[in-house]
């Protein structure tokens, strides 16, 4: 299993970023995907998760933390075995580092992640 995070970088608040994983060495389609952050000395922090795709990718079951409803969208490409996220309106508490997982909400692992991507959020 190998799990490439980018496309972090410094935005000033209300900015946005897409963030991007590449994974391989699994079956991605039929796997969960999450994302989640660790904050400057804090734990991990689940952001949100997306279903395996089925047939109609409009009905994939995608929820998130309550603190980036609204603002954070995930996605994926089954084709490219890509997983993103969309965070827009971007607040100094989204400062952490982001990570890809397998899993989904309740089934994630973070024993096996990649380097992560940094989101710093200032002005």
């Amino acid at each position: 299993v190998q799990l490439v995070e980018s496309g972090g970088g410094l935005v000033q608040p209300g900015g946005s970023l897409t963030l991007s994983c590449a994974a391989s060495g699994f079956t991605f389609s039929t796997s969960a995907m999450t994302w989640v952050r660790q904050a400057p000395g804090q734990g991990l922090e689940w952001v949100a998760s997306i279903g395996s795709s089925n047939r109609y990718s409009i009905t994939t079951p995608r929820v998130y933390a309550n603190s980036v409803k609204g603002r954070f969208t995930i996605s994926r490409d089954n084709s490219k075995n890509m997983l993103y996220l969309q965070i827009n309106s971007l607040k100094p508490e989204d400062t952490a580092v982001f990570y890809c997982v397998k899993g989904g909400s309740s089934t994630f692992s973070t024993e096996i992640r990649g380097q992560g991507t940094q989101v710093t959020v200032s002005s």
